[in-house]
């Protein structure tokens, strides 16, 4: 009897280290055996800027953030809006008044019931100009949104009312067919009213960090990884797979791959040197996505204030031999703003409808930089320093920017570089003479693109404003009839290329290595990670 009682210790001991020896290993790639931790690890580059949906307004915040909160909708697997935190809404005949109607049952993290009057508090925040936030615009359709956000109206007019707990109205100042799309963006999430009044830092750390989404922050090591677990507060818990996320922070994407090949990673970047090669394997995936690289040039500064100028360095620079030679990844060469992709309600292409605007011309940009050069009464042109964020890739890119400028207009450019976020702060203050630039689209829509330019629009950067092309603007918004609008935003665009406060260079697509046996990994084209549908299968 003794004896049996020493064998029956012996296993469970046996069996407890093999249980803890199993918990090691589940922070190393996905594990997703019978009864293991089913993990999945991801690279998200750099640091988020904000998990404050009004502030975290990039890419490197909204990776996280769309699997940590939800909005009103959510783009579903074929990245269109869908029922999320609302489970139905009316619209009104006119089109400006939509009504909806939360869930039953939705909780914050913490255990708080989420409510219309967060939602409220949450949009009517995103407009304060107090907030501060560079995602403002996008909530101008509501009426009493620009008003407000502009310091010409009170928060009280903002037509966004929560009408009891469960019930929230909103009245646009114009007919928006995207505002189903526009608000399962993060910036649109809600947020706890209760808790962002008690702690404005509420947002900066995983111990007071309150969301509402698939996925709870537990952990976020700053500058190094953040790590989320399936939360046990969302409604439809059920359709989470993952137990949990870490995400590291790898700006390298050579040590990236190498990360990914080690199995410390599950998803990878495609390095350029590596590309031939690997763009060839079975594991890659490669996607759309709204958005460009390009650069600023600010006309506030010389010499940029001059147009020629301005327009000899954006036909000096060659996107094809960029793309080709130093990015390597089958990006599309970006001779104008607004990506291919944009479909109308016909289905034409926005960007096959308006064709290429930007023209590489060495000869053409010579006699334009000539002329400008006389304009200002230049003797020589005045010091150009380009200033980018530091990444590798990035300052490969600047280096063949400085490489043709050289040779096609005798133009000697000095490179900077700087942290991201510290980057993205100064190039909003307009600190930067000429500098690296992307934008990712918020919603499917032309008009997004185009109106990040318009006078004092936080996105803007460049310092460039022109009345025509405002009034161009803000005309399209109105225009109800779809093909009046388009040729509107057609002249809008080739405005803002023909005055070249901007240099386009190429579209982006997403391409990744992905492990075998992850599956369901969601990558929406404007610009975000859906990970409430993801699976590990190591069988």
């Amino acid at each position: 009897m003794k004896k049996a009682w020493i064998v029956s210790v012996f296993l469970l001991c046996i069996i407890l280290l093999i249980g803890c020896t199993a918990n090691e290993q589940t922070g190393k790639g996905s594990t997703s055996s019978q009864g293991e931790e089913r993990v999945l690890t991801l690279n998200n580059e750099n640091e988020p800027t904000s998990f404050d949906p009004p502030i975290g307004f990039n890419n490197v915040s909204w990776q996280g953030l769309n699997n940590l909160m939800e909005g009103l909708t959510r783009l579903n697997e074929m990245h269109e809006p869908s029922a999320a935190m609302a489970e139905k809404w009316e619209i009104s005949d006119d089109g400006k008044t939509y009504t909806f109607h939360l869930r039953d049952g939705i909780k914050w993290s913490n255990g708080d019931p989420v409510k219309a009057s967060d939602f409220e508090y949450a949009w009517k925040r995103l407009l304060d100009p107090k907030t501060g936030s560079s995602a403002a615009f996008l909530a101008y359709m509501i009426e009493g949104g620009e008003a407000f956000n502009s310091g010409k109206g009170k928060k009280e007019d903002v037509k966004v009312s929560a009408v009891n707990d469960k019930t929230l109205e909103v009245i646009l100042a114009f007919p928006q067919k995207s505002f189903l799309n526009i608000v399962s963006n993060p910036a649109f999430f809600p947020v706890n009213e209760k808790l962002v009044e008690k702690d404005p830092n509420w947002a900066k750390n995983a111990k007071t960090f309150v969301g509402n989404g698939p996925f709870q922050l537990t952990e976020w090591k700053h500058d190094e990884s953040f790590t989320m677990k399936k939360s046990d507060t969302y409604w439809d818990k059920k359709a989470v797979n993952l137990d949990r996320v870490k995400w590291l922070m790898i700006s390298d994407r050579n040590t990236d791959y190498q990360m990914f090949q080690s199995g410390d990673l599950d998803t990878a970047f495609v390095p350029a040197e590596l590309s031939q090669d690997l763009l060839k394997s079975k594991n890659v995936q490669i996607e759309d996505q709204a958005g460009l690289f390009f650069y600023r040039l600010n006309v506030n500064m010389e010499p940029f204030q001059n147009k020629n100028i301005r327009k000899a360095f954006q036909m000096a620079i060659n996107p094809k031999d960029i793309v080709k030679y130093v990015t390597k990844n089958e990006e599309k060469p970006a001779q104008a703003f607004v990506s291919p992709g944009i479909l109308d309600e016909d289905g034409e292409d926005f960007r096959k409808a308006g064709g290429d605007l930007v023209t590489n011309d060495a000869s053409e940009a010579v006699k334009l930089l000539e002329k400008g050069l006389k304009e200002e009464s230049y003797s020589k042109l005045p010091p150009v320093t380009l200033t980018y964020s530091t990444k590798p890739e990035n300052k490969k890119k600047a280096e063949a920017i400085q490489q043709q400028l050289k040779e096609a207009l005798g133009v000697d450019v000095k490179l900077a570089n700087m942290e991201a976020n510290v980057f993205a702060e100064d190039q909003k203050a307009l600190k930067f003479q000429f500098s690296q630039s992307s934008f990712l689209a918020d919603h499917a829509d032309p008009i997004n693109f185009l109106e990040s330019f318009q006078t004092g629009n936080a996105m803007n950067r460049t310092g460039w404003s022109n009345g025509a092309y405002d009034q161009m603007i803000k005309k399209a918004s109105q225009e109800t009839d779809e093909q009046k609008r388009n040729s509107i935003l057609h002249e809008a665009e080739a405005l803002l290329i023909e005055e070249a406060p901007i240099i386009p260079i190429h579209f982006y697509n997403q391409v990744h290595l992905q492990k075998e046996g992850v599956k369901g990994i969601v990558r929406h084209p404007v610009g975000y990670i859906e990970l409430k549908w993801a699976q590990v299968d190591r069988k």
